[in-house]
């Protein structure tokens, strides 16, 4: 079995599970996230490549991370995980990336995120669910946070926070390239219906 293969039964075998605990039936999971039954069937069926944006409303639907939809079990008490060995999940036009690291356990589980924006790149965000944060922390160059249509210019040593549940999209600024941690703080318990 390839590496893909098994990260797609890995996938598979998480949305059943996530969307039986949640008491979701396929069509009201589609509904609730906007995505097609016939979608959501060929994921539960390891089948399909699901882009990020789908796995993203599917995660916020279901009130989990989305490496909960991605991880198999816990390996340990400490978890290392290299940049190089995480595939990205993200890539932007211009050749920025973004690599979903990690994902902290408990009931209010928090995504870190290694984000490379390019000048130029960009990436729109839909609104997350109520009460999910994301922090933008720059290490190298420059970018432009848009929440809710208002740009905001960050530079390497500063850091922003908003609610999630505005649109929001990440902007590479300057002339080099952009490096950032950003991470998603997610609140305990499954999306209520809406």
């Amino acid at each position: 079995m390839t590496e893909t293969e098994a990260a797609l039964r890995t996938l598979a075998q998480n949305v059943r599970a996530a969307r039986t605990r949640a008491g979701l039936s396929l069509d009201e999971l589609g509904r609730r996230a906007k995505v097609s039954k016939g979608a959501l069937v060929g994921l539960e069926k390891a089948q399909g490549n699901p882009n990020f944006a789908t796995l993203v409303r599917l995660a916020d639907t279901l009130g989990i991370s989305v490496s909960a939809l991605m991880e198999g079990p816990a390996e340990g008490r400490v978890r290392v995980v290299s940049a190089d060995a995480v595939m990205p999940l993200w890539a932007g036009e211009k050749g920025g990336e973004a690599r979903l690291m990690l994902t902290t356990s408990g009931p209010a589980p928090v995504e870190v995120w290694r984000w490379t924006l390019e000048p130029g790149d960009e990436y729109p965000s839909h609104p997350h669910q109520a009460g999910v944060v994301e922090t933008v922390s720059v290490t190298a160059g420059r970018m432009v946070l848009v929440v809710d249509g208002t740009e905001h210019p960050l530079e390497a040593g500063q850091t922003a926070t908003f609610d999630g549940d505005a649109p929001h999209t990440y902007r590479g600024s300057g002339d080099r390239t952009c490096h950032l941690i950003m991470t998603v703080h997610i609140p305990p318990g499954p999306a209520s219906a809406g």
